[in-house]
């Protein structure tokens, strides 16, 4: 069973005896299920207006930035939520932020806007989202190879949130924030990235192949 906990600024999603949803209270719609004397969400920031058609998704991921993981739900009618996949990542070692230069992980609600690298075999390099070819070498350890490289597959987000992840000095999209592979795969589960969300490369083919363009992707501390 799903449950929700409130205080006054924000709701919770309970998933699994972990507390892995945050969102603002202003954000949600809720309603009682007599039947299970319980709160479920219906998100209604589905319906917004972006420039993808957002879908009647199957899917809802969060990232939670100081657990430095990536939960994968299913079912966002929220009549039988499941959480399905769960990740760990590496967000910025520059903390939270959504300045642009800032080089921090964005906070708050955003949508995969494109999914790029289909197909691409494990490792491949992208540049400016372009298959350059060329194939990394993974590592397992703890190696830091000075350079933020770009592997296997790419899901863009688009920032749907106004004056906090989107448009001006805070627009995710234009700050190039993605969810991609990378070769430094030994330290995925701590903060080192430069701003996106670092997955491991069988893990981020994975979640590629899972989830469509128009997912939500809540993230938050």
């Amino acid at each position: 069973m799903v449950g929700l906990i409130y205080d006054e600024d924000e709701c919770i999603l309970k998933v699994n005896q972990q507390f892995v949803l945050v969102l603002p209270r202003r954000r949600l719609h809720r309603w009682k299920i007599m039947k299970d004397k319980v709160f479920f969400i219906s998100l209604l920031l589905l319906l917004l207006v972006s420039t993808v058609q957002v879908k009647a998704n199957d899917f809802i991921i969060t990232i939670d930035v100081s657990k430095q993981k990536l939960f994968v739900f299913e079912d966002v009618s929220f009549k039988d939520v499941k959480l399905v996949k769960v990740y760990p990542v590496s967000t910025s070692k520059y903390g939270v932020g959504n300045g642009k230069n800032s080089k921090k992980t964005p906070l708050g609600t955003h949508i995969i806007v494109a999914k790029i690298g289909g197909g691409a075999k494990i490792g491949t390099i992208f540049e400016l989202r372009k298959n350059t070819g060329r194939i990394a070498k993974i590592y397992t350890d703890n190696t830091d190879i000075q350079k933020d490289l770009i592997t296997t597959r790419i899901l863009w987000l688009k920032g749907i949130e106004p004056g906090i992840n989107e448009g001006g000095d805070v627009d995710s999209y234009n700050r190039c924030i993605y969810i991609h592979g990378t070769p430094e795969e030994g330290l995925i589960g701590t903060a080192v990235s430069n701003g996106c969300i670092r997955m491991k490369n069988k893990d981020i083919i994975e979640l590629f192949d899972l989830v469509p363009e128009g997912t939500l992707v809540e993230i938050h501390e």
